[in-house]
């Protein structure tokens, strides 16, 4: 892979970032980690899962009733991967790392592969954000193009319609392909996976085998083929829609930054001033938004504090704001859902043009 660093020069940016919400908790005398509020809402979303899965193969529903609830148990199992198996796989869910260990295998659950994830994310997506060859989550080429330094081709010019087919298909390859991909190839896109410890290949199988069973095999046996693929279809078009839009408003809409990175190279700015200039925020203000995607709305904060749980990420926001006016570092963010969706279609379509086009500007 190629080696990208990052300029060591600092500003002081970060550390007057993390001196202000050292201060923070330690003022209010309150722990990083999930509180009474993550827990019960975790609890909430497990059960509601447990309900939704459970009245779909037990209770004869009329299809008008029966589909709606299979989207409606897709999103349900997204908002549980954003509040509980985020926070959990990066250590922010409990203090107790067996606990947050767990947690963390609600992804198996919802058909992913933790340990990969891991990988995936927390190191490589969280320490070389929005680089061009080294992140996997813009790394949708030939389909998509997510930044100009991506190769363009004429299919791209159309990208910004079907870019939410491909969006809706995306737990569903997660889930038996692209695990597999990683799996087999022994490789996060260019990233080489050092090791694979014998526990986590049991687990990946002993998961992966389950998942066939618990969403293939018996909803096929208690309810036949036909209602199952529709069903299972309908759920995971809602699952995948919903995770990668939330994902791509953090870093895929205009103003944020991008870094080509297919050679060695060295970034010119601090980790902490990438962090913050390749990410986004949106609709900071709805608790509606940020119950139901476990803080996500609040992107930069968690890009610039990943194992502080999100249920903090409303009280710190303001701080790292004054940090970044105080330094001059952008800090974007869109006030609502619908602004931020409408940037991130805008975007999306400026990119399926021809690539030698001027740089694109954020609109009003």
């Amino acid at each position: 892979m190629s080696k990208i660093t990052f300029d060591q020069a600092t500003s002081g940016f970060h550390a007057a970032i993390n001196k202000r919400v050292d201060a923070y908790f330690r003022e209010k005398g309150i722990k990083r980690t999930g509180n009474a509020a993550l827990y019960s809402k975790a609890i909430i979303l497990l059960i509601g899962a447990v309900v939704i899965y459970g009245t779909l193969l037990f209770v004869p529903l009329p299809w008008y009733l029966a589909l709606p609830l299979c989207g409606l148990f897709g999103f349900t199992l997204a908002s549980i991967g954003f509040n509980i198996m985020h926070d959990a796989c990066h250590g922010g869910f409990s203090e107790s790392q067996k606990v947050n260990d767990i947690a963390g295998l609600s992804l198996n659950c919802l058909g992913g592969n933790a340990f990969i994830w891991k990988l995936k994310h927390n190191i490589i997506h969280h320490t070389y954000t929005n680089v061009d060859g080294v992140d996997d989550d813009i790394a949708k080429l030939p389909l998509i193009r997510q930044c100009e330094s991506q190769k363009w081709n004429p299919a791209h010019r159309t990208q910004h319609f079907y870019m939410f087919l491909i969006y809706g298909l995306s737990s569903f390859l997660w889930a038996f392909a692209m695990d597999f991909v990683k799996y087999f190839t022994g490789a996060v896109y260019r990233t080489p996976i050092s090791s694979f410890p014998l526990k986590e290949h049991v687990i990946f199988w002993v998961s992966k085998l389950l998942y066939v069973f618990f969403y293939i095999a018996l909803p096929i046996y208690l309810l036949g083929f036909t209602p199952w693929i529709i069903g299972f279809f309908t759920m995971h078009f809602a699952m995948g829609l919903t995770l990668a839009i939330v994902f791509q408003l953090a870093h895929v809409v205009e103003g944020v930054h991008f870094e080509e990175g297919y050679n060695d190279k060295r970034i010119a700015q601090e980790w902490a001033k990438h962090q913050v200039i390749t990410t986004a925020n949106f609709a900071m203000r709805s608790k509606f938004v940020n119950w139901v995607v476990g803080g996500l709305n609040f992107q930069i904060e968690h890009h610039l504090f990943p194992r502080v749980s999100h249920v903090h990420y409303p009280a710190i926001a303001p701080i790292v704001q004054e940090v970044c006016k105080e330094h001059g570092v952008q800090y974007t963010s869109f006030p609502t859902v619908g602004k931020a969706v409408a940037s991130h279609y805008r975007f999306m379509r400026w990119l399926g043009q021809r690539g030698d086009q001027q740089p694109m500007k954020a609109a009003a």
